[in-house]
């Protein structure tokens, strides 16, 4: 029994110590991916620069400033999503707080992006673009959404797992191309720490307008694009304040992500977009929308909790059940080590106990080898001799009788 017990052990050790190895080479790749559960809502808020809708229909343009803006992405999940791909989609609005439905409403998109749940990187190819946005519909709108394929390349709402110092390509859906995530540096989130990366999209390091991308459509007539009204309207000087004129709408941001680099979470962002129409894409003519939004604590915080999550996942598979699966499988193979040579022992002193002045493991169990057996301490003791008396052949006959 003893021995089966220890050849058990050992056989356990061996199985730790062979997990153990599987949890750090194949197990923690495949834990290393982006959750297929992923039901988020981030909220941006801060201040800006943005065109009163309700005044297009009036004479002139009115460009309120300092007007209070939300920015809200909600992002969840959809199909096609397996072990090696994800699919976000992520509903993006931006509004002013200080007006109602449509008229507040600044910005509307919902991007469609499928990714590969260990790289981050869109997965596109000529039969499959990888993503797409949804045409724009207004609010009381009851037609289901029309999707138009956008390929997809580089980071979308996410970095890879283990985020390196470098460069990496980030998709921006309204321009419709990815442009540089350049790594900054270190900072503080909330007691995490995440790397710093910065985006500019038309401008160039020190905010100064370079190359603004034009705004592309999602109408069939291109309408939001290019936008023709008169002089007088769009509050330029020109010789008849009735004369058309035709502006083009133009787009450029700067964008600072906070990501934590162990899970790829972007943990916190801030955005300046700049909407305007031009002339000349250089010079900004009339705003359509220039804010500046951050995450707000609440986003911050569920972002944080949420990579702190993903690095807890991360270490139990990676580092402490690789650990704790070696330490027992060494100390199960040294204990089985050990207790199979006790049965060596106990099974060899059973069958031919152990010579020397014990007599071996079993010699004070009674125990004893026949050729050890010598004459007792009784039969060793000296035997009194008492004379014998010898047998009378003639006896004496004694006196005669004188009868």
């Amino acid at each position: 029994m003893l021995r089966i017990a220890a050849c058990g052990i050992l056989g356990l050790g061996a199985a730790l110590l062979i997990a153990a190895l599987l949890l750090t080479t194949y197990t923690s790749g495949k834990i290393e991916q982006i959750p297929l559960n992923i039901d988020n809502s981030l909220i941006s808020d801060g201040t800006g620069t943005a065109l009163d809708p309700a005044s297009l229909s009036g004479e002139r343009f009115v460009i309120d400033r300092d007007v209070p803006v939300v920015s809200q992405q909600q992002v969840s999940v959809e199909s096609p999503s397996n072990a090696d791909v994800v699919t976000l989609q992520v509903g993006t609005t931006v509004r002013r707080t200080d007006k109602q439905q449509d008229n507040g409403l600044l910005l509307a998109m919902v991007d469609t992006v499928t990714l590969n749940r260990q790289t981050a990187m869109a997965v596109s190819d000529d039969t499959h673009p990888g993503g797409s946005v949804q045409k724009p519909r207004s609010i009381e709108d009851t037609k289901p959404p029309t999707n138009v394929a956008l390929p997809h390349d580089g980071l979308s709402y996410r970095f890879p797992f283990n985020t390196e110092k470098k460069t990496y390509p980030y998709f921006d859906p309204i321009a419709q191309r990815a442009f540089d995530a350049n790594y900054e540096g270190e900072e503080d989130v909330n007691g995490l720490t995440t790397y710093r990366f910065t985006q500019n999209v038309g401008y160039d390091a020190d905010g100064e307008l370079v190359e603004p991308v034009k705004y592309a459509s999602l109408y069939d007539n291109n309408e939001d694009s290019e936008t023709t009204a008169r002089a007088v309207q769009w509050g330029v000087e020109a010789a008849d304040p009735e004369e058309p004129i035709t502006m083009t709408r133009y787009y450029a941001a700067q964008r600072t992500f906070w990501v934590d680099p162990v899970s790829g979470v972007i943990v916190k962002a801030e955005e300046h977009a700049n909407h305007y129409y031009s002339r000349d894409e250089l010079r900004p003519e009339v705003t359509m929308a220039d804010y500046t939004v951050t995450s707000n604590e609440e986003t911050v915080e569920s972002q944080v909790a949420a990579a702190r999550d993903e690095r807890d996942r991360i270490g139990l598979w990676s580092s402490v059940l690789p650990i704790t699966f070696t330490a027992a499988g060494l100390i199960a193979l040294v204990g089985g080590a050990l207790l199979g040579s006790f049965s060596l022992r106990a099974e060899s002193a059973l069958i031919d106990p152990g010579e020397g002045e014990s007599g071996g493991f079993f010699a004070g169990l009674g125990g004893r080898r026949a050729e050890d057996t010598g004459p007792m301490p009784a039969a060793e003791a000296e035997t009194e001799k008492l004379p014998a008396q010898r047998p009378d052949l003639h006896p004496d006959p004694g006196p005669p009788d004188r009868r």
